[in-house]
């Protein structure tokens, strides 16, 4: 029986893998939302530049491109730094999972923490 936790420990092949895809998973999410904010940022300019009812438009005697531009970031890049926490850290506990050879033999004060750590 490979025991998972003593290979990540040990830095073995199967460790290294383990960490590697864990390191993996946490890049690609991040670029994947990445790009979704890019492409929102991107968005608004362009259609400023080719929608004129947008580009005309004005709220307050101010432009309402301008005043997208000015607030939407704001709470877009919350929104994304919240769901790449919560994405990351469910990897993590993904991982974690994977990796603990406690919860596989059945003990139960590490069963009552790993529930317990799955309600926060």
């Amino acid at each position: 029986m490979v025991r998972t936790r003593v290979q990540v420990a040990q830095q073995s092949g199967v460790g290294e893998h383990l960490v590697r895809g864990l390191v993996r998973a946490q890049l690609g999410l991040a670029l994947r939302l990445g790009l979704v904010v890019a492409a929102i940022f991107v968005a608004v300019p362009v259609l400023g530049a080719t929608v004129d009812p947008f580009a005309d438009a004005t709220v307050f005697g101010v432009r309402l491109n301008w005043i997208v531009l000015g607030a939407l970031p704001y709470p877009i890049l919350y929104l994304a730094g919240r769901l790449y926490i919560r994405w990351a850290e469910q990897a993590e506990r993904d991982f974690e999972r994977l990796t603990d050879d406690d919860l596989e033999s059945g003990s139960p004060e590490r069963s009552r923490r790993a529930r317990s750590a799955g309600r926060r």
